[in-house]
């Protein structure tokens, strides 16, 4: 399991020729990190009588941030899983017409299983950010700073998620599935970057 590597080992392997972790892995880990941040402000908030109004909202947002946690600390490795088949599909061979057919049809069915964990990256990260804008207002004005780097850490999961699905429709030849996966994926980009800029805009004239 990728993600049970110490940091060290994972920043090794993340530089390494190794085909995997890559960035689809290397977003997911962004994610799971900005989300734990959004945790951190949540826990410093938790029992802080100045806090007593929203304190049924932190609790949510600490159930809900763990939850997010583990699931994109989940994806880092099937993010590798998935990229798998493609890597071997790169390599069939395609002398005859036959072969080429062949090897058509499994790239396209790789094609789509790797694109299937980026969107699920993105997924996730646009719930993240959305966390991250109500801990600007509700938590702990002590860690408003680490709202800012966590709503970053999960914008670059969405944005780094998304160049992997962007990467992979590009190769597809099913071209009306490729831009429905596309149009998924830039409405994703569309609702939540701007929701990420803002909070982080609002952490700066908090805090400057």
């Amino acid at each position: 399991m990728i993600i049970d590597c110490k940091c060290n080992e994972f920043v090794d392997k993340l530089a390494s020729s190794e085909p995997v972790p890559g960035g689809g892995g290397a977003s997911a880990l962004a994610g799971a990190l900005g989300t734990a941040l959004g945790s951190m402000v949540a826990n410093l908030t938790m029992g802080k009588k100045k806090y007593q109004h929203v304190q049924d909202d932190i609790k949510r947002i600490l159930k809900d941030a763990r939850q997010l946690q583990l699931e994109l600390m989940s994806l880092v490795d099937k993010d590798a899983k998935a990229f798998e088949p493609l890597s071997k599909a790169y390599g069939l061979p395609k002398d005859t017409e036959e072969e080429r057919k062949k090897r058509d049809e499994i790239m396209e069915q790789a094609l789509r299983q790797a694109c299937s964990v980026p969107l699920e990256i993105m997924e996730r990260a646009v719930e993240a950010i959305a966390l991250h804008e109500e801990l600007v207002e509700k938590g702990s004005k002590l860690a408003i700073s680490d709202v800012g780097v966590g709503v970053l850490l999960c914008k670059a999961a969405l944005m780094g998620g998304s160049l992997n699905v962007y990467i992979n429709t590009k190769l597809m030849k099913d071209r009306e599935y490729a831009e429905k996966i596309n149009a998924r994926a830039d409405k994703m980009l569309e609702e939540a970057v701007s929701r990420a800029d803002s909070v982080y805009k609002e952490v700066q004239r908090k805090i400057r």
